[in-house]
This record gives C-alpha cells, sequence and structure tokens, in this order.
C-alpha cells in the first residue's frame, strides 16, 4: 500500500475541532482531558452520566449530520490548499457508524408508539446523515459506502477506502466516522457495565472499571501518492481485520483476533519497527489485558514494551464509529510534530496490561504507528502509517463468485421445532438463537444453507449488507427506556441493537475468523455487501469471504419504508480460488449523487438472482432518493 497517502483531515471531538481536536499534545504538558459530567444524560437517570461531548452543537436529531458535515468541510478546506482541482477529480465516499441517525430515530419509534406517521423516514436510518451530507457536496460521489462495523466502522472505512483506491475506482476517497452521544447508546452501554463510575477513564491501569462515551467526526482524504501535487500528511501502509468469533461483545481474552489482525496490516506495511501504538483502550477490566496479549504476539514482547501507547479515548471519549478516525489522525499529528504523546488516567499500572504510558508528552521522532481498534461482534482491525513510503504493493487478485443459498421468512419469528433445527445446522443453542433477533437469525439460516451447499466455511471472512439494519430490534429496545426508564435497559437485547451483531454471531457460529463487518448504506446495502466482499478478496484480506443480505420486515420498517422490504436472507461465497465459480467479479458501481434509476429489488432481494441457475451479466439496485448500485458478473 505504499502509494496511498494522507492528504488532509478534518475533525471534531470534546477537545475542539480541527487539529485541536486529535491532537498528540505539546511537548512537555499532560494529556488534556475533555470528558465530564453530562446533564442530558443526568437527566434521563443514569447512574454514570459522563461524555466527551463536542460542546457547541444542539442536542436535536439532526445532530449526527452537523458532526459528520463538519469534519467534511474542515478536510475540504484543507484539501483546497493541499490539491485545488481535487473537486474535478472522481471521488468516493466511505464512511463509518455504530448508530448513525439514533436521536431521529428514537423520535421515529415514539411517533410510531403513538400511531403517527415518521415525520422524516430518511433520518431516522443508520445511513440517513451520511446521504445528507453526501448531497451536501454537491458532486456524484463514486463509490460511497456506509460500514456499519460498530467501534471499528472507521478504521474498517479507511482501510476499504484504500483497497477502492487500489481498485481504480477512484482518485480520491474521503474516509472516516461519526457518532453522537445520545440517551439510547448511554443506556445500553451503562446496561452492560462497561462504563466507569469515576472518569477520567484508566486504561491500562489496575482498577480501571470502564470506558466514558464520547462523540465526534474524522474524516481523512486519501489519494496516490503519485496523483497529489502536495506533500503528504503520512502514508498509510496497512491494514488488517479480523474477527474474534469468540464472544458477541467481550473481547477474546488472549487477544488472537486483534493480533491477526494487527499481523496483516504489519505484513502490508513491510514489518516495519513500531514507535507508536495507538490502541483500542476502552479501559474495561478484560479489553486492556487482550489487547497487551495481541501488542506482544504481533510487535514481539519486547518491542510492545517499547513502543509509547497512546490511550487517546481517555481524553474525549469512545467516539464509536469516529474513534479510529480520531485516533489514527492524533498519531499523523505525532509524527508530523514530532511527539509522543502522553497517556490520560493515574494510578499504578496492571501487570496483566503493561504499557508505556507517558505523564507527560516528550518530544521524538515517531515514524511509525499503528493503531487497533475492536468492536461488538468480534471485529477488529489495524491500519499502519509512517512518514515513508513503504515496500511495492501487493497485485490485486480476481474474486470469483460461488455458491449462493436463500432463506425465507421463517425464521424471522420461529417455532420451537424451527428454532431447534436451526441450532443443529448453525452449531449453537436454541437457546441462544431465541434471545436473537430476527435479523441474526435470519442470517445464520442463510449462512448455513450455504455451508450445506459448499461445506465447511471456517477462516472465512464475512460482510453484511441490511438496508435499514436493526430497525426492529432498536424500536423494542427504545420503547423499554421509553416506559420504564433508561436505567431500565435491558442488556440482553442492546447487544443485538447493533448491526454488526449478526456479521458477529454468524462469525461465532460457523468459525468465520476473517474479516467481519457489516454495511447499510440504504436499500441496495445487499450490492454494498458484495462490493466490500470482493475487495476484501481482490486485495488479499481474505481468502474467502461470505456475503449475506439480509432484512427483518416488521412494523418499525414498514413505517419506515413501506412494504420495500421483506423478510428474508441470502447468502453467497466470494473466492479467490476458481474452482467451482460460477463468475468472475467484474466492475464495481456504489454511487451517491445519480438519479434513482433502473430496478428497485430493495434489500436482500438484490442477491435473489444469484439462486438462479443462470446468473444474470449485472446486479443492480437503486438506492432512493439519488443512490445506484451495480456489480457485472463476468462470464469464466
Amino acid at each position: 500500500m505504499t502509494g496511498i497517502v494522507v492528504v488532509a483531515g478534518g475533525a471534531l471531538s470534546a477537545l475542539g475541532e480541527g487539529p485541536a481536536a486529535a491532537t498528540a499534545g505539546d511537548v512537555g504538558a499532560p494529556a488534556r482531558v475533555a470528558v465530564g459530567f453530562d446533564e442530558e444524560l443526568a437527566r434521563a437517570g443514569l447512574a454514570r452520566p459522563f461524555a466527551g461531548r463536542v460542546s457547541d452543537e444542539a442536542a436535536d436529531e439532526e445532530r449526527a449530520r452537523r458532526l459528520v458535515e463538519r469534519a467534511l468541510a474542515g478536510c475540504a478546506a484543507e484539501l483546497d490548499r493541499a490539491w485545488p482541482s481535487w473537486r474535478g477529480r472522481r471521488v468516493g465516499l466511505v464512511l463509518g457508524t455504530s448508530s448513525g441517525g439514533m436521536r431521529a430515530a428514537e423520535r421515529a419509534f415514539a411517533s410510531m408508539a403513538r400511531g403517527e406517521a415518521v415525520a422524516d423516514a430518511e433520518a431516522a436510518t443508520y445511513f440517513g446523515p451520511m446521504a445528507r451530507v453526501a448531497r451536501g457536496l454537491g458532486v456524484v460521489l463514486e463509490p460511497a459506502m456506509l460500514v456499519l462495523g460498530a467501534c471499528a466502522s472507521s478504521a474498517l472505512s479507511i482501510g476499504l477506502a484504500a483497497r477502492w483506491l487500489a481498485r481504480g475506482a477512484c482518485d480520491l476517497v474521503l474516509a472516516g466516522g461519526f457518532d453522537d452521544v445520545s440517551v439510547f447508546v448511554a443506556a445500553g452501554f451503562e446496561s452492560l457495565r462497561a462504563t466507569t463510575a469515576s472518569p477520567p477513564p484508566r486504561p491500562f491501569r489496575a482498577g480501571r472499571d470502564g470506558m466514558v462515551l464520547g462523540e465526534g467526526a474524522a474524516v481523512v482524504a486519501l489519494a496516490r501518492a503519485a496523483e497529489v501535487p502536495a506533500a503528504p500528511r503520512a502514508f498509510l501502509l496497512g491494514f488488517g481485520a479480523a474477527s474474534d468469533a469468540v464472544h458477541l461483545t467481550a473481547p477474546d481474552r488472549r487477544g488472537d483476533g486483534l493480533a491477526r489482525a494487527a499481523e496483516a496490516a504489519l505484513e502490508e506495511a513491510g514489518r516495519p519497527a513500531v514507535d507508536l501504538v495507538s490502541p483500542h483502550a476502552t479501559a474495561t477490566p478484560f479489553n486492556d489485558a487482550a489487547e497487551s496479549r495481541a501488542l506482544a504476539r504481533a510487535l514481539g514482547e519486547e518491542a510492545a514494551r517499547a513502543a509509547v501507547v497512546h490511550p487517546f479515548k481517555a481524553q474525549v471519549g469512545h467516539t464509536l464509529g469516529a474513534a479510529g478516525a480520531l485516533e489514527l489522525l492524533a498519531c499523523v499529528d505525532a509524527i508530523a510534530r514530532g511527539v509522543l504523546p502522553a497517556a490520560a488516567g493515574d494510578g499504578p499500572l496492571d501487570p496483566d496490561a503493561p504499557a508505556r504510558l507517558l505523564e507527560r508528552s516528550v518530544a521524538g521522532r515517531p515514524h511509525v504507528a499503528l493503531k487497533l481498534a475492536a468492536a461488538f461482534g468480534g471485529a477488529n482491525a489495524a491500519l499502519v502509517v509512517a512518514d515513508r513510503p513503504g515496500p511495492p504493493p501487493r497485485a490485486l487478485r480476481p474474486a470469483f463468485v460461488g455458491v449462493a443459498a436463500g432463506a425465507g421468512a421463517t425464521f424471522a419469528r420461529p417455532d420451537a421445532a424451527a428454532l431447534d433445527d436451526l441450532a443443529s445446522r448453525a452449531h449453537t443453542s436454541a437457546d441462544r438463537l431465541a434471545r436473537a433477533d430476527g435479523l441474526t437469525r435470519l442470517a445464520l439460516d442463510a449462512v448455513a444453507r450455504l455451508e450445506a451447499a459448499c461445506g465447511s466455511l471456517t477462516g472465512a471472512g464475512i460482510v453484511v449488507g441490511s438496508a435499514l439494519a436493526t430497525v426492529e430490534t432498536n424500536a423494542l429496545f427504545a420503547a423499554r427506556i421509553r416506559e420504564r426508564g433508561a436505567r431500565a435497559a435491558e442488556p440482553r437485547r442492546f447487544p443485538y441493537t447493533s448491526p454488526n451483531a449478526v456479521a458477529g454471531e454468524c462469525s461465532i457460529a460457523f468459525g468465520l475468523t476473517g474479516p467481519s463487518f457489516s454495511v447499510g448504506g440504504g436499500m441496495h446495502a445487499a450490492l454494498e455487501a458484495f462490493a466490500a466482499g470482493a475487495l476484501l478478496v481482490e486485495g488479499g484480506d481474505a481468502a474467502r469471504v461470505v456475503v449475506v443480505a439480509v432484512d427483518e420486515a416488521g412494523p418499525a420498517t414498514r413505517a419506515l419504508s413501506g412494504d420495500a422490504l421483506q423478510s428474508g436472507a441470502v447468502a453467497v461465497l466470494l473466492s479467490a480460488d476458481a474452482s467451482g465459480a460460477r463468475a468472475r467479479v467484474g466492475a464495481l458501481e456504489l454511487r451517491r449523487g445519480a438519479p434513482a434509476v433502473g430496478p428497485v429489488a430493495a434489500g436482500h432481494r438484490a442477491l435473489l438472482p444469484l439462486l438462479a441457475d443462470a446468473l444474470p451479466g449485472v446486479l443492480a439496485c437503486a438506492s432512493p432518493p439519488d443512490g445506484l448500485a451495480r456489480i457485472a458478473l463476468e462470464s469464466l
């Protein structure tokens, strides 16, 4: 990936806007902490009402959109200085989020409960903020993709953006992520006992008790070095992703998945010596220890102890979908200004989570930084940035389309016999399936049918596409909070409000330890997932990827999209091996700002043609009002 560079960036966090939002700090100063008591969360009755807020944003349903809009504006302004002609080039947009338009969704769910129509359906979706910001840019964006990989979303987005550039699909990609802090999300994390009772968080310290949520947005502009007229801010050398395939919300105690992601990124980067590590560092008892084990395996014990560790979440809060991009920009700042950054928090180090933490920032010469990210569903991602180019990029390889299988609406709300049948095919228990949501059960059924058709899927990656994601589960979770208060949030249901839970449960059930995440940029999410799976195979991130398109139709879905979606799922295997293949993946098109013309096969139905004996030449789906997706399937 030596030819991919960071040209510009824009960011907001509790620390400020622009360079202040993702700073490595000043030499001689301790880490500045910007988390504290939060009035909105306190009014909701939460026991641990702490957050890192972007202070000058109104707490309304458009908050998330405005955050990402401001970050994009900052990045565009810097691009105007570094590359004045960039708007005339082919520009892509790859963003990640954990909660999307959740504030608007909460209002929509309340309207539904009163029997009222939803005033603004698009705003209440995960993709609403991105869709509106994309329209505001005033240019056609291709590719345009929304990653729903929970807390690893923006790290995954940056890696996928680099793969789009390597494919030659665009000249410049705006990549990153966003999230704001809502009562819905804060209540869920508190119900899991993941938040601290005494901020600031204390990552890698003995006695740490959890994180503080934060909000923000960060966007980086990536391009091929040979095409950029200005000196780059940094070189993006490596990307890796892997799944724990162990637990839906807790990290693998050995850190194996995170280690594999880090090793893949470092291998692509040419195994450079790492000076600075930006860890996930949620300051929960298990995460930091698992991360230390992952670093020791990926870097070696001695190198892991020598690298300075910068746990940025302790300063601005856990910004969820924005975290990976914000923290990467802090690494870029440290490299550019020659700063080894201080770590927030105090107290003795946990001997099970050793890390080199600095009390004050010091002058230094960090050349290479490793950024780690982990998420609900066991998803892990890693990025390597440096002040110099790396080895030559590896050659792209073809991605082939293999077997496909479909699941009907049965498992959205199955009876006991159906649960027992699915449990035996999906290598799990009926009790676990009963606790899961309908979206997860439908996906498990489709993947089980795929496995029955093509054999073991162990070790493959998985990408899940869902047009409206988890809105049915979200509506139930929100109803409980409305009726009983935020402290009554259901810890068993909250993990399934994350769209990444579907990919996580499939990973656990079928041993899918490759890259694992969900996408959902609109009604064309099925083709978005297919495209992401093809990128991973072509870029060498996985030899096989299971692509799942799944939708659960219900009252909330109908309120937001009418009858456009039906319950069901389709799973297809993409592979670097041509053996038994039915077609080769050709051109990939995911466009925003284009007229919504062509067939409207919303959601998973866009992949139904793959179930036929004869494959079509093109898979196509419109995503009203201004999206279009097309994928060419080439004959062998």
